[in-house]
């Protein structure tokens, strides 16, 4: 957990930052980390949350690690100019790369996705064989089986990459004959791995997760888990926030606030499914 300087330069400067009732900030490369949104506004319903999402250059996951490190420091920039008290990075592939560079940047809590997912994974895992669908870069980067192996020495990863299931979900191919097809591709290898637990590796996937959950447990069987990381980060954040006395005390809802770098009423209309209520008004930023 990074830790916050208060040195005697900037510590007025950063007492403004974290003050309680300054929203939390959370991006993703376009609409997956509304998944992570989800679970945070229902484990800190008096937050204010600014969601980003880089919808003019998503998918991250096939993109050189010093593109990812510059697109996510862009977005980082973006939010904590917006006023931000805590960052959520809800990208698997920037949580793989980047956040040790943005936890040196920033002077304000930062949180990734993977070593919560991870933490899970290992909990919900009856033989600690464990299986991972991510991005290209998710999954070259190793960081899914550093972050388990942190956990438990013992246990056994398979991480293979799902790139398909990116624009499928963006594209809201959600059910039907071609995202099932696509999803047994990918099972394949952590069927022959025998893992009983499949870890969603990217934000994007939890929109594909009863075709997941079905195809598995048709693959591997039926006490296979299939478990995705905005649970477990939504809790690491509400405890990092109680820890650093962050919470917000205002009364009554949180609220979220949307931007995109491109398509905002395509986002707008797919946010309805996603966060529940009407169509949400997005605004564009330019990073």
């Amino acid at each position: 957990m990074p830790q916050v300087d208060d040195g005697p330069e900037s510590g007025e400067t950063l007492r403004r930052k974290l003050d309680p009732e300054l929203p939390l900030g959370v991006f993703d490369s376009g609409l997956g980390g509304l998944t992570v949104v989800r679970e945070i506004a229902a484990a800190l319903p008096r937050e204010r949350i600014i969601y980003l999402g880089d919808t003019a250059r998503v998918p991250y996951g096939a993109r050189s690690p010093a593109t990812v490190v510059r697109y996510a420091q862009g977005c980082a920039r973006a939010l904590v100019r917006e006023g931000i008290k805590a960052l959520v990075v809800a990208c698997n592939t920037v949580s793989a790369v980047a956040l040790d560079v943005l936890r040196a940047e920033l002077d304000l809590p930062v949180l990734g996705v993977i070593e919560p997912g991870a933490r899970a994974a290992v909990a919900a895992s009856a033989r600690l064989r464990i299986g991972v669908l991510g991005t290209v870069g998710t999954i070259s980067s190793g960081a899914y089986p550093r972050a388990v192996l942190t956990v438990s020495t013992r246990a056994e990863v398979s991480a293979h990459a799902a790139p398909l299931l990116v624009p499928l979900a963006e594209e809201g191919w959600l059910d039907g004959e071609v995202p099932r097809l696509a999803v047994r591709r990918y099972l394949e290898p952590l069927a022959a791995a025998e893992v009983d637990v499949v870890v969603l590796g990217c934000t994007h996937y939890p929109l594909l997760r009863a075709t997941i959950e079905h195809e598995a447990r048709e693959m591997i069987g039926a006490h296979v888990r299939v478990v995705d990381s905005a649970h477990a980060t939504a809790s690491e954040l509400a405890a990092l926030l109680h820890d650093r006395g962050l919470l917000a005390t205002r009364e009554g809802p949180g609220e979220i606030d949307l931007l995109v770098t491109d398509r905002p009423r395509s986002f707008g209309e797919m946010t309805a499914r996603f966060l529940g209520g009407p169509a949400r008004e997005v605004r564009v930023i330019d990073l």
